[in-house]
């Protein structure tokens, strides 16, 4: 699973460059999110989606978009913004099943770029945590989006509508399975635009096909211990110790 996460500024050029591909400039997405270094669930976090210019053209032309999304994932469908169960990741091997998530994965598919993950190992006696992060450059988790519409607003409001996101788990592989038997699906770069693209439906064929192809990436993850409790926000969190 991944409960933490830290993200630095040079998401930004990931961002810019993912934009720049439909000819925006990098002020016209939402630039108002600051970087940190301990992303916690229902936290805001940028994420990189693909949405067609007309809904009612399926096979029309689309868009790179970059957003904020509330790291949560709330279904279209849900009573309330926040559930009593957590919805921060999505298993990848029954996301095509779940109720939450099944109608998501079809078109509504998101990466939320990242410099690394924490995970904690419990030997038996303790809880270590550890700092989980790829050799070099950054991490591409695969995730959802979903928009939630709160009932208890007007139609016209902008505060209506609430973008929320999700990361898919899948089962550890390489040496990082010694910290913990989950990590997220972490795509390699060129199949950022594969994921997002919302012409290809998402079914369990195309998801296990993502999964194999992002066991490169997580077979190279590297860790390190660092200081416990995890607190704070700064660049010393992520320090080996």
């Amino acid at each position: 699973m991944c409960g933490r996460f830290a993200m630095d500024d040079t998401v930004n050029e990931l961002i810019t460059e993912f934009v720049e591909t439909t000819g925006l400039s990098p002020e016209d997405w939402r630039a108002d999110w600051r970087p940190s270094y301990n992303i916690r669930p229902t936290d805001p976090v940028p994420i990189l989606l693909e949405t067609l210019v007309d809904r009612s053209e399926p096979e029309g032309p689309t868009i790179h978009r970059a957003e904020l999304a509330q790291w949560w994932f709330t279904p279209s469908f849900a009573k309330e913004l926040r559930s009593r169960h957590p919805l921060f990741n999505a298993r990848s091997e029954s996301i095509t099943e779940k109720a939450s998530f099944r109608d998501a994965v079809k078109r509504q598919r998101a990466i939320i770029p990242a410099i690394g993950y924490y995970e904690t190992h419990d030997d038996g006696s303790a809880k270590n945590p550890y700092f989980i992060q790829p050799p070099e450059g950054l991490l591409y988790f695969a995730g959802l989006y979903s928009w939630w519409a709160d009932p208890a607003k007007e139609h016209g409001d902008p505060k209506r509508w609430h973008l929320t996101t999700t990361i898919l788990t899948r089962e550890a592989v390489g040496e990082v399975a010694w910290v913990h038997d989950r990590t997220p699906v972490t795509l390699p770069k060129d199949l950022i635009e594969t994921w997002v693209d919302p012409k290809t439906v998402g079914d369990a064929a195309f998801v296990g096909a993502m999964v194999d192809a992002a066991t490169p990436v997580a077979e190279a993850l590297e860790f390190h211990r660092i200081a416990s409790p995890i607190r704070g926000d700064s660049p010393d969190m992520i320090r080996a110790i």
